[in-house]
């Protein structure tokens, strides 16, 4: 049965228990799954929208919502973040587990990856303890026809007592049999078993003691079995929720407590003491069950189908030739985007500024003051002309290849090779992901922040994920590199040197990362780093036309508006502070002058500093404010060549110790101020933002300080 789209967006939903119906008969359907199962793609695939899919673990970390409809029925979709289990360990488990338990689907859809299926059944059979209209959806059987892994659906749909059904999400008509599941699921009439988990003699003793009166009191709002379970197993957090679903009077009720106190007393006699116990007891149940119905369902041709896998982890994460490689792809990348993006910048540079010269002729033909277009056209035109030119094309070749790696499967093992020491500063290896991710933006990476449990270990993510620089200061490091230590002429290898060196540059900003970790660990974030569990996803090839398209538009587009948005505005300040003098020199130079002192310790001059101020809403305009600053020009420009730069740079004092000095500083300075009011939506707090400003930049003070001294005293 074919299915339709009807949604123009997603609406994330910040409780995962706020649902939005278009029609009253709508039907809400939770979207479940293990991490890195296509969860996401399925979402995509049935309700046509755009929910930023990659090949590892923890993409989802809000509840998306989605519609999409039937010949028979329309329906909600709420793709809610990967779960390996409803006893739920972080928070977005908690977000997961909350809105199937509470948030009162008509149905869950609870998908599996195919090559791994026996591990994913364990959220399978808690999901058919709570609701009996679940449908599990196979998810991936491409992959595992690929590897010659054959699954019997029918027989599993047999044990499992609900319909279960096979689809390879990227292929979008697979997904057919999906909502035909769906239509008969939601049906009034439909009739289903699911599957009974067997527990321990003690345990089942224990629920069969309380079930009844939990049945009486819940009101039938919730499966009395398994809410006797948890009633038995005690969870804080779960606890909570009960309370804010049922009200306090459930628990508060003394019948109730008598018969929890009796049922716990029953356990305690049988050698149950405590609420591991029961924990472990409860999981060996459900690997045991997911065992049972597995055998004689999967079968495998190839019972060494993942050997080349293997083979190749023990190159990309072996403790000799991981690193190595992670620099070199980290090289490959750079130098990729460095000799890609040359020509169409310059195209790109050329195409804005003719435009800009018709505005100008428009402006002269009305007679608009020169006041009026100078602002407009020369100031906040001609920045933004510049970011979008210098900022597209690197972008746009650095996100597709960065989205490949992560396609492909490689960023969960980056995050694996990271994680011992992230764990020797008390950080968390997830946050590699969220470090990997500020290549590109730094407030991308702050928002990717999100996948890590610990807010502790969250926190550290975001105060130091602007020591990763961005693509907004690529064009400054690259620059100066080529300019000072490779060389202007060109050549066959002169990209591959600048993305050497700039690869240099990148690995030091890692190690002060580490550092600063380590320090706020033991000083203002004190605390105990926290175990997470990173499923190694198989490799899987890239869809290379969709990474393209998806990336183009889900990140470079939309980094690229943010940073226009912000340069608009910073234009006609800096316009406005280039042409209104003061006595016989602009207020640019005087604040210039002003701050020459100060910026002299650091190795800079003035001019170099008032830039990088000036450069708060994008980093990609510093080094044209400090051409202008030099030519003493009322508009941002730009020069011809890198030669022609590097003669200016050295007529106004430039030396090797000044390059150096100003990419320490481009490394270490306050971030964007993008990334700075995203920094503000995560915490919720101006001071961790100002602290988020505050760090990078004594860092970098002190840095070009201690560097600039060492060099005189050796010069």
């Amino acid at each position: 049965m074919g299915l339709t789209n009807r949604s123009v967006g997603i609406k994330a939903v910040d409780s995962g228990l706020v649902i939005q119906k278009q029609n009253p008969s709508d039907k809400v359907v939770a979207l479940a799954g293990n991490p890195n199962v296509g969860k996401s793609t399925v979402f995509n695939g049935l309700t046509g929208l755009n929910q930023h899919t990659g090949n590892w673990p923890g993409k989802t970390v809000t509840n998306a919502q989605g519609y999409c409809s039937t010949k028979k029925r329309s329906y909600v979709m709420v793709d809610i973040p990967g779960t390996y289990s409803l006893m739920a360990h972080s928070a977005e488990e908690e977000v997961a587990r909350n809105f199937i338990c509470f948030g009162d689907p008509d149905a869950v859809v609870v998908v599996c990856d195919a090559t791994c299926l026996e591990r994913n059944l364990n959220l399978v059979l808690q999901t058919i303890e709570i609701s009996s209209r679940v449908v599990v959806c196979v998810n991936l059987m491409d992959e595992a026809k690929r590897k010659n892994i054959k699954i019997n659906l029918p027989l599993l749909s047999a044990r499992l007592g609900v319909p279960v059904v096979g689809t390879a999400a990227r292929k979008k008509k697979s997904l057919s049999i999906l909502t035909d599941a769906l239509d008969k699921i939601c049906s009034d009439t439909i009739q289903l078993s699911p599957f009974r988990i067997q527990y321990d003699d003690a345990i089942e003793a224990a629920i069969d003691w309380l079930e009844p009166i939990v049945r009486e009191k819940c009101g039938g709002k919730l499966n009395s079995r398994w809410l006797s379970l948890k009633l038995l197993d005690q969870d804080e957090s779960l606890i909570s929720e009960i309370n804010a679903y049922l009200g306090d009077e459930f628990l508060k009720d003394n019948e109730l407590q008598n018969k929890i106190k009796e049922a716990r007393a029953g356990l305690r006699e049988r050698g149950i003491e405590n609420q591991d116990q029961i924990k472990d007891l409860t999981v060996s149940a459900l690997v045991h069950s997911a065992e049972l119905i597995c055998d004689g369902v999967i079968s495998y041709e190839n019972p060494k189908y993942a050997a080349s896998d293997r083979r190749l982890d023990k190159i990309l994460t072996s403790r000799l030739t991981g690193y190595p490689v992670m620099l070199a792809l980290l090289a490959l990348i750079f130098w990729l985007t460095i000799t890609g993006a040359n020509y169409p910048s310059q195209l790109i540079s050329n195409f804005l500024f003719r435009i800009q010269d018709k505005l100008m002729e428009l402006f002269i033909r009305i007679n608009a003051p020169e006041w009026l277009s100078g602002a407009l056209v020369m100031g906040v035109y001609r920045v933004v002309a510049w970011v979008v030119s210098v900022m597209l094309p690197p972008m746009a070749i650095f996100f597709p290849l960065f989205t490949l790696l992560e396609d492909a499967g490689y960023l969960p093992r980056v995050a694996y090779n990271l994680d011992k020491p992230f764990k020797k500063c008390k950080a968390c290896g997830k946050q590699a992901l969220c470090m990997c991710m500020g290549f590109g933006c730094n407030a991308a990476g702050i928002i990717g922040c999100r996948i890590i449990d610990s807010p502790r270990e969250r926190l550290l993510a975001i105060l130091t994920n602007n020591f990763v620089p961005c693509n907004g200061r690529f064009p400054t490091l690259i620059a100066i590199l080529t300019m000072f230590f490779v060389g202007t002429a060109g050549g066959a290898f002169s990209s591959l040197f600048s993305a050497l060196l700039l690869t240099a540059v990148i690995v030091l900003g890692i190690c002060i990362t580490f550092a600063v970790t380590k320090i706020l660990s033991r000083t203002l974030l004190k605390g105990i780093p926290s175990s997470f569990t990173l499923e190694l996803p198989p490799y899987r090839k890239p869809q290379i036309g969709k990474v393209i398209v998806r990336s183009v538009f889900d990140r470079t587009l939309f980094v690229l508006g943010r940073a226009a948005a912000v340069a608009a505005p910073a234009g006609l300040i800096i316009w406005l502070m280039a042409n209104i003098t003061i006595g016989d020199m602009s207020i640019l130079n005087h604040c210039a002058s002003f701050l020459d002192p100060f910026a002299r310790l650091m190795g800079l001059d003035g001019v170099i500093l008032i830039a990088f101020i000036l450069g708060f809403p994008a980093n990609e305009i510093v080094i044209p404010i400090v051409i202008m600053a030099y030519m003493a020009q009322g508009s941002i420009l730009e020069l011809g060549t890198l030669a022609q730069m590097k003669e200016l740079f050295i007529q106004n004092g430039w030396t090797w110790v000044t390059a150096i000095s100003t990419m320490l500083f481009s490394l270490n300075h306050w971030p964007c101020s993008t990334t700075l009011l995203t920094i503000k939506k995560e915490t919720g707090s101006w001071k961790w933002t100002a602290a988020a400003a505050a760090i990078p930049t004594a860092i970098g003070i002190v840095i070009c300080i201690l560097f600039t001294t060492v060099a005189r005293i050796f010069i």
